[in-house]
């Protein structure tokens, strides 16, 4: 590594000024005029002459107001994070004495009036190298510039020179600047990781849209930020295709998706769409909750079975023959004939909606075919007569009846004779008692539906009728999805790829992921490659192999992860004061949830632990069983702390989120205070869930974590397991 004082450039590259960075201050100031005269171009276009309707015209300027959007200038933001000197012109033959190119690497393409590259977009192949290149593998890369930012502001650079012989060292140092960056404090949502993707990451964001990726990664290795930038180089290289088939990103809940919102914006991606599986399979309104192993069973992959048994138990095989009758001529398609018309349909296994539009074509043209047995000659606009016939339309209505996704599911859960005759060899009787409303239920509307019935309604739904794919998805969180919810993801790309993004360890649904292949087999991608991130960005030495003491708990086998920060981060565990409980009557089986909260019903020193870390810059977060939010939401107030919920975003006069420990997965936070440990175990229906639980709790700090205690530590943390 350089410093200022004595970086250099390959002797084939224009030398940098005296003050090398005054001259990259005067690039980054030409760079901002240069987009702000980009934008200025676009907002003063005329379209008037150049839409035929005013449809034209809608799309056009819709078009141009997008990209006004993605042409703004984020003053917070740097137009550009490194620089390449190449010993070569990319492209060009590398003779000796020819002439390299400098690049500026940055979130977006920047050109001059002349339409010559001010910045590189750091998903164009030239920029390839800012993360792959090292000394052993140059890649024709003479110098490495990365650049530190305060605010906008440049402020300082270091350098790498990858090709200077006189270095023999073959690994470089590591970079001071990038440490920086991963160890900047956080407070708002989610920024992107754009100047700091390390090259297995590379590997996996520019991986080709044909083939689906599933990344297995423990706490803070960047996965998820890797699925959002492998959409941002996605869209970059089939902008065209994915334009037509649209993106989606699936979160685990809205508090993530808002967290996660701002990071494809600024690096300019504004078309891709954002939902939760909730938000995909809402074909009713979700009331009612389900208890755990009805939860499981709804869940479980066997249940696209008894639906798709359920869906075909709808067609009946015809016993009349049809007589259509057209002028003064009678033609009969007899019933022998029409069954073998439905068996055919049935045996093609299509969806039932579209087997259903058929029947009519097909019966007609049966007619049709006696018609011209009998020397006339009709034509499609006869058949399509035909199929409109009164005693056509009635037979398909009595054969193929249509059927209503929501209100098969109904019956499926209300009838007992119903479910048993469908799910006769496929769920035990124990299983479909588990299923079944306990309560006579009057209606669909009256339903107090569970989030899990609406998964399996959108597996009717698709039965009858196609769902539509989409081009690419990424599906974040995904260990805690059901097989019905893989499955359901599975519809929205069919026809498309996917990247798949998970830790097996953070697993907190009784239904979580087993493995991998399982996972993507229901996915419908069983040839999905998988990666495995293990070099940890973002969670502190100490504190993730306090918290990998859980792993061989909850998953036995999975590699921990190693953290590369050189700052070990601040780790405590502080055992509280005890509050004398109320003594009363303990009842058969007292939850040490309840114990807790008599236990520690004094949150004083919890609240210390946060006015301790709200001393320091960055944002905190006061995570705890879900329980005892309430509590210490008002041992808060009153001690004068304003805080915030999940999903509301965190400025620099609002550093504090008091988080339920059902909604800390996924986010991140420079400080946290985790509350009760045991409360956080107690409050899940079984251990290993609840480890599971606790192991995404302990591992949601970037800078420090304390670990507050009244009751004691559960016994896989102390060693005492």
């Amino acid at each position: 590594m350089s410093t200022p004082s004595d970086s250099a450039v390959p002797s084939a590259m224009p030398s940098d000024e005296t003050d090398p960075l005054s001259r990259e201050r005067a690039h980054l100031a030409h760079s901002r005029a240069a987009l702000r005269s980009m934008r200025e171009d676009v907002q003063s276009l005329d379209i008037r002459d150049v839409t035929a309707n005013w449809v034209n015209a809608e799309v056009l300027g819709r078009q141009i107001d997008e990209r006004i959007k993605a042409l703004a200038d984020l003053s917070h933001t740097p137009l550009f994070f490194g620089r390449l000197d190449y010993l070569h012109a990319p492209g060009a033959e590398q003779a000796e004495g020819a002439q390299g190119e400098r690049f500026y690497i940055g979130r977006r393409h920047v050109h001059d009036p002349a339409g010559d590259p001010m910045v590189i977009d750091w998903r164009a192949p030239v920029s390839q190298p800012f993360y792959r290149a090292s000394k052993k593998t140059p890649m024709d890369v003479a110098l490495r510039r990365r650049f530190g930012y305060t605010g906008g502001d440049l402020t300082a650079y270091e350098d790498e020179h990858l090709s200077d012989p006189a270095d023999s060292s073959e690994t470089a140092a590591t970079s001071k600047l990038l440490q920086q960056e991963i160890e900047r404090p956080r407070v708002g949502p989610m920024r992107d990781i754009v100047a700091t993707i390390q090259p297995e990451q590379d590997e996996i964001v520019r991986s080709g849209l044909g083939g689906t990726v599933c990344v297995q990664g423990g706490p803070g290795t960047g996965k998820t930020a890797v699925g959002l930038h492998r959409v941002a180089y996605l869209l970059y290289a089939h902008r065209e295709r994915l334009a037509r088939t649209g993106t989606l990103v699936i979160g685990p809940n809205a508090s993530f998706l808002h967290y996660i919102e701002q990071v494809l914006p600024a690096l300019g991606e504004l078309a891709v769409k954002q939902a939760t599986v909730d938000d995909l399979v809402a074909h009713v309104e979700v009331r009612g909750r389900d208890e755990a192993p009805a939860a499981v069973v709804k869940g479980d992959a066997r249940m696209a079975e008894v639906l798709r048994r359920a869906v075909r138990a709808h067609v009946t095989m015809p016993t009349e023959p049809v007589v259509v009758v057209r002028g003064s001529r009678r033609w009969r398609v007899p019933a022998y004939e029409l069954a073998d018309i439905v068996q055919e349909l049935l045996d093609r296994e299509i969806r039932y909606g579209a087997a259903r539009d058929a029947l009519p074509q097909r019966i007609a043209h049966a007619v049709l075919v006696q018609m011209e047995r009998s020397g006339e000659a009709p034509d499609d606009r006869v058949q399509d007569a035909v199929a409109r016939n009164p005693a056509v339309k009635a037979a398909v209505k009595a054969i193929w009846p249509p059927v209503d996704p929501a209100k098969l599911v109904f019956r499926l859960l209300s009838d007992a004779d119903f479910l048993a005759a469908h799910a006769e060899g496929v769920l035990t009787e124990e299983e479909q008692e588990t299923v079944r409303w306990a309560k006579p239920v009057r209606s669909v509307r009256s339903a107090k539906w569970a989030a899990a019935d609406a998964v399996l309604i959108d597996e009717a739904t698709d039965l009858v009728q196609r769902t539509h794919s989409l081009g690419h998805v990424v599906l974040d969180e995904a260990q805690d999805l059901s097989p019905m919810q893989y499955r359901a993801v599975g519809r929205r790309c069919t026809t498309g790829s996917a990247t798949v993004l998970g830790d097996l360890a953070q697993g907190t649904t009784p239904w979580a992921t087993r493995s991998w292949d399982e996972a993507l087999a229901h996915l419908g991608k069983r040839d999905a490659v998988v990666e495995e991130l293990t070099a940890g960005f973002r969670v502190p030495t100490d504190v993730i192999t306090y918290a990998s003491r859980l792993l061989p708990y909850i998953a036995p086998g999975l590699a921990p992860v190693a953290s590369v920060r050189e700052n070990p981060g601040f780790f405590e565990v502080r055992e509280t004061t005890v509050r004398e409980a109320p003594v009363r009557e303990a009842p058969v089986r007292e939850t040490t949830t309840d114990a807790t909260m008599d236990a520690t019903a004094d949150a004083t020193e919890v609240v210390a632990a946060c006015e301790e870390l709200l001393r320091h810059e960055g944002s905190v977060g006061l995570i705890a069983a879900d329980t005892r939010v309430p509590l210490l939401s008002e041992a808060l107030t009153k001690a004068g702390l304003a805080h915030l919920a999940p999903g509301e975003e965190t400025t620099l006069t609002a550093r504090l989120t008091l988080v339920p420990a059902s909604l800390a997965k996924g986010l991140e936070y420079d400080y946290v205070v985790l509350d009760e440990p045991q409360a956080v175990v107690d409050a899940e229906p079984d251990e290993r869930t609840g480890l599971r639980r606790l192991y995404v709790t302990l591992t949601r700090a970037v800078s420090g974590l304390i670990v507050t205690h009244a009751t004691p530590l559960p016994a896989q943390l102390t060693g005492e397991a």
